[in-house]
């Protein structure tokens, strides 16, 4: 196993130099660069535009600039951000707990509905539920996104005015903050983040010490101890002179996650529904039956578990492109994260900000990769790697 994590990520630093070359020549090959936009200011004259050119570095054939950047990488510096005039690092920390605070709540809750969805489906085959939730799956998953999400905000934002429509904050609200608070959204971010995370992280163990239980008794636990995290994480936020404001966080949050969870619960759903179909030929199926097991238990501790494989596999490897955000969502619900900051890099020709968050993107996702190679040797004992 270790020689194999060796040989991968061998492997996976190769193929992060090529994709940051590919990405840094098909960015400089743009027409223009960031200096063009101060062409039409008649304060700003050639020498002028020439002179900052020089300053970035713009003058000096591509090739010097890629490897200077690589230079700077290692010394743990990604530039300044043109656009921005910040440290790409800094724009970065700004705008990717916003993103993955919203990413990662939709992804884990599609997920969750996904699964569940996919397994009773699989079970119930042929009958009218399957049909109709696969009919209805299917047409919200192959939905132009854009014109679903302008369809909600019309239904749910003007005409029944439930839920706000733009930005991720209420600018009056924040703005009314007593100074003592020494208010950050940042801040506030993280620190959701952070609740999240504490959250998924008990709910998970509560799962793990109740997976040898009976499946009725586990079920109980699992529901009581999810409700009681539930509701310790909103009495301690609501207690908080912060809690407001992550309120008014959320508030704005449900549109969106609305949004990306309609429209892709049902890969989750149909990955699921496909994989447990196949395992339910399997003759362990017929030996779990054979031995007189409930039909609950066969769906869920046997069917359903070895079904999960290629399931989580598949959330595990989407999980790093949550750093990339959704442009489109993010431009819809005028979300400033990672979506709308890679979009802005890229017209204004920001080649260090848009390398920079390509960096981390690329980096997490083939490491994705290596992590969901790792998983399936653990949960499927039938792996090896040499």
């Amino acid at each position: 196993m270790l020689r194999y994590i060796a040989s991968r990520i061998g492997q996976i630093i190769v193929t992060l130099l090529l994709f940051f070359a590919l990405t840094y020549f098909l960015l400089d090959a743009q027409p223009g660069d960031i200096t063009l936009q101060y062409l039409n200011n008649p304060r700003f004259s050639p020498a002028q535009r020439e002179a900052l050119q020089r300053r970035l570095g713009l003058d000096r054939p591509a090739g010097e600039r890629f490897i200077r950047w690589l230079g700077n990488i290692l010394q743990g510096d990604l530039g300044d951000s043109y656009q921005h005039n910040r440290p790409v690092i800094d724009v970065i920390a700004e705008r990717a707990p916003r993103t993955i605070l919203l990413f990662l709540t939709s992804t884990l809750l599609q997920f969750g509905l996904g699964y569940n969805a996919g397994k009773m489906l699989a079970w119930r085959r042929g009958t009218g539920l399957e049909i109709g939730t696969t009919v209805v799956g299917s047409a919200l998953y192959t939905a132009f996104t854009p014109w679903v999400g302008l369809m909600m905000i019309f239904l749910f934002g003007f005409t029944l005015d439930w839920v706000p429509i733009n930005k991720f904050i209420d600018v009056s609200l924040w703005r009314r903050a007593p100074d003592e608070l020494n208010l950050s959204v940042n801040a506030v971010v993280q620190n959701m983040l952070l609740t999240f995370t504490l959250f998924v992280v008990a709910v998970g163990l509560v799962f793990y010490l109740t997976r040898r239980m009976n499946a009725y008794r586990a079920q109980w636990i699992r529901l009581v101890s999810t409700l009681a995290f539930v509701v310790i994480a909103v009495g301690v936020w609501a207690s908080s002179p912060y809690g407001i404001y992550a309120g008014d966080i959320l508030y704005h949050m449900v549109l969106p996650i609305a949004l990306l969870v309609l429209v892709n619960f049902a890969g989750t759903m149909l990955l699921t529904r496909t994989t447990m179909l196949e395992t339910l030929r399997e003759d362990y199926i017929m030996a779990a039956r054979a031995k007189g097991l409930s039909e609950k238990a066969v769906r869920d501790k046997h069917a359903a578990r070895n079904a999960l494989l290629p399931v989580l596999t598949s959330l595990i490897i989407s999980l790093p492109f949550i750093l990339a955000g959704g442009i489109i969502t993010e431009t819809i619900f005028s979300w400033e994260g990672m979506g709308l900051a890679l979009l802005d890099a890229s017209n204004n020709n920001d080649i260090p900000m848009v390398m920079g968050a390509f960096l981390f993107i690329g980096t997490l996702a083939l490491f994705a990769h290596l992590v969901a190679d790792i998983l399936y040797a653990f949960l499927d004992p039938r792996i090896r790697y040499g």
